[in-house]
């Protein structure tokens, strides 16, 4: 198979990460496997295995109004169409919203290639203004398929978008996690026999890690074996390091940063706790989950639901109900016997979103047969 797989960038997120692992699961297999990105490689934090090729528009950029908007997309789209006139791909499969637009005008009227959009996020909940929505709605129609994350997601684009087929495929997951730079050792926060709540995440506000932390504050006196570790890099680093200090929790609250050995801070963890206002499919749970972390998160829109099974691997609380997040978190850090009955069956999550498993869905989705008759919400995942 040759595949060419277009994303902004490889730099530290969930939707670059999937496509990472993904790239190079396939790459393992003897594929011919092509990653194009908007942003340069110098921007690259995921490492692509030497089989996967690698190409770079060089074309990143934002701001400057709708008119300098609508110049970058086409230069984007012509740039991109090179690349597939060039690598002539059996399949082209872009990732998150913006990238499905330029793929759609790239790829249209070339022939042999079969298009694949996918999205990341609940749309919904990330509005991208009139014009791109505009772009969206129409330009779903000329790719073959548009993967969801989560069947919300799906009758989503069903009602607003003229996409022609909309199969159903939650991330994957890698267990073990590789290594890459930055290695940072999760001793240089978390003294030994700490117990250690985990959080995971881009430090914006869809993540909601001020409430982690007020919950966390809430907690920590009736804890005093316990503290917060919330791993990730963002605009709110400032205010939330803040928060913490004027809580007086500097020796209970960590912020080490975006890290390159994820793995190792998800053994040393005791608890997962994931607060967001809401998710695409968050792969942190899922990995968290894989390592044996019973995990706790707010029942948002959308992916928890879908992860967690809820009294059996982890707890599911009502999205915005902090009282019940604190309970919830406050009974697993007392009691030691029902995080172990949880993590047994949260390890589970490697088989239920195992590589080879999410790999064979989209390799459903790929075949021709399978691309170009016209359905809606098709549901591939279980």
């Amino acid at each position: 198979m040759r595949l060419l797989i277009y994303i902004h960038s490889l730099e530290n997120g969930g939707a670059e990460r999937v496509v990472a692992n993904l790239a190079n699961h396939w790459a393992s297999l003897g594929w011919a496997v092509t990653v194009v990105t908007v942003a340069p490689q110098a921007r690259d934090f995921y490492v692509l295995d030497a089989g996967v090729g690698r190409r770079c528009l060089d074309l990143a950029g934002q701001g400057g109004g709708l008119l300098a908007g609508f110049v970058r997309t086409a230069r984007r789209a012509r740039a991109l169409r090179r690349v597939l006139r060039d690598v002539q791909p059996a399949v082209a499969l872009s990732a998150m919203h913006t990238a499905n637009v330029v793929l759609a005008l790239a790829a249209r009227g070339l022939p042999g290639v079969r298009t694949v959009g996918s999205e990341h996020n609940f749309p919904p909940k990330a509005p991208m203004g009139v014009i791109w929505e505009t772009l969206r709605r129409h330009a779903y129609g000329h790719l073959h398929a548009v993967v969801a994350l989560t069947h919300e997601c799906a009758h989503w684009l069903e009602r607003h978008s003229r996409a022609r087929r909309i199969p159903v495929i939650p991330n994957p997951v890698v267990w073990p996690l590789a290594q890459h730079a930055p290695h940072v050792s999760p001793a240089t926060s978390c003294a030994p026999g700490r117990q250690i709540l985990l959080g995971v995440g881009r430090l914006s506000d869809e993540k909601n890690f001020t409430t982690l932390i007020a919950i966390f504050a809430r907690l920590a006196t009736a804890h005093p074996d316990w503290d917060l570790v919330i791993l990730g890099e963002g605009a709110q680093r400032a205010a939330l390091a803040a928060q913490v200090q004027a809580g007086g929790l500097g020796q209970r609250v960590f912020l080490p940063g975006s890290v390159g050995n994820m793995g190792d801070w998800y053994a040393r963890a005791s608890l997962y706790a994931m607060s967001s206002h809401f998710e695409g499919f968050p792969n942190t749970l899922v990995e968290a989950m894989a390592y044996g972390l019973p995990a706790v998160s707010f029942d948002c829109d959308t992916g928890p639901r879908d992860i967690i099974r809820h009294g059996i691997d982890g707890v599911l609380v009502a999205p915005g109900d902090v009282k019940g997040m604190a309970s919830a978190l406050d009974t697993l850090m007392r009691d030691s016997r029902a995080r172990a009955r949880f993590a047994q069956r949260a390890v589970d999550a490697r088989e239920r979103f195992s590589m080879e498993k999410i790999s064979r869905m989209w390799e459903t989705v790929f075949m021709p047969s399978t691309c170009t008759h016209d359905v809606k919400a098709d549901v591939v995942a279980e």
